[in-house]
């Protein structure tokens, strides 16, 4: 029988990082909204290394853009990925932490294989087409994982600045698309900004996590419907609005220029937001039109 965690443990200790993040994209700092490091992100020690941050230069608050609609749907995810991290994921370990990671997250390796990792693919890091030995995690449901990683998250500032952004950007794109639309958009522009990711580093043995993807989808959205509605931003010690327009193309060009070894997967980023912005380009009419209807009274229509 495979010692799971002491496995896992001592391949993370030796790597020094184990989790690739689908990264947080609550601030701008040199041209990316995301959290800045100095160090590859890893967590907990040896695990998650201790991450030291810059002062971002520009922070968004909020936007400048009233809906009329309660939005239930983006309450109930930012609700969901809140318990999900809280009282789903372990906190008591760094090798429960990764070890529950491997088990749930999705792995590119694994999607290119259909296949949990085995022990010999821990170990070394590299992906083999032949099964090598007995999966670590044999009951693992590849497919699923990729649904699964949507709602996992590193640490407490990786989920803060992601559901603060869903929380930004959401509700006006929820009253565009409606609850359903916009769960399935939201849940879509998920799953393939991991399968993007995937199969631009499918021989990556590291576990997926994050719901950026999936915000990055929404924020995709948000530009097209609202290119010039502002978002009320904090930089350096001013609070200033910024035309969406701007502020999510400086968030797109600046995931071009990511440290690599900074092992935030912002090619997911991208697939994300590109789906999102291509969904709202070819529905932009309709929603827009479905937008109006709301927020015109329905005495307005009459003399």
């Amino acid at each position: 029988m495979i010692d799971r965690l002491g496995l896992i443990q001592r391949v993370c200790q030796g790597r020094g990082q184990c989790v690739g993040y689908v990264g947080g994209i609550g601030r701008v700092g040199r041209l990316q909204l995301g959290e800045q490091f100095v160090d590859a992100r890893s967590i907990h020690e040896a695990h998650y290394r201790r991450q030291e941050r810059q002062e971002p230069p520009l922070i968004p608050i909020r936007d400048i853009n009233p809906t009329v609609i309660k939005p239930l749907v983006t309450l109930t995810l930012i609700a969901i990925n809140v318990i999900v991290f809280l009282l789903v994921q372990p906190h008591d370990s760094a090798a429960e932490i990764d070890s529950f990671a491997y088990e749930y997250a999705a792995i590119p390796c694994e999607l290119r294989t259909n296949d949990p990792l085995d022990a010999a693919e821990v170990r070394s890091g590299v992906c083999e087409e032949a099964d090598l030995g007995a999966a670590v995690f044999a009951d693992k449901n590849v497919p699923l994982s990729v649904l699964s990683s949507m709602f996992l998250h590193g640490d407490v500032l990786h989920i803060a600045f992601n559901m603060w952004s869903l929380w930004i950007f959401g509700n006006n794109v929820e009253e565009a698309f409606g609850r359903a639309g916009y769960l399935g958009m939201y849940l879509a522009g998920g799953i393939l900004a991991t399968l993007g990711y995937a199969a631009l580093n499918s021989d990556s043995t590291l576990p997926l996590v994050g719901a950026s993807g999936a915000i990055a989808a929404v924020m995709g959205a948000y530009l097209v419907l609202f290119p010039t509605h502002r978002i009320l931003s904090l930089v350096f010690i001013f609070f200033v609005p910024i035309p969406a327009i701007v502020l999510i193309g400086i968030w797109l060009v600046g995931q071009f220029g990511i440290d690599p070894s900074s092992n935030v997967a912002w090619e997911a980023h991208v697939a994300g937001f590109l789906f999102g912005a291509l969904i709202a380009l070819v529905l932009r009419v309709p929603l827009l039109r479905r937008l109006n209807a709301q927020r015109t009274p329905r005495w307005a229509s009459f003399p």
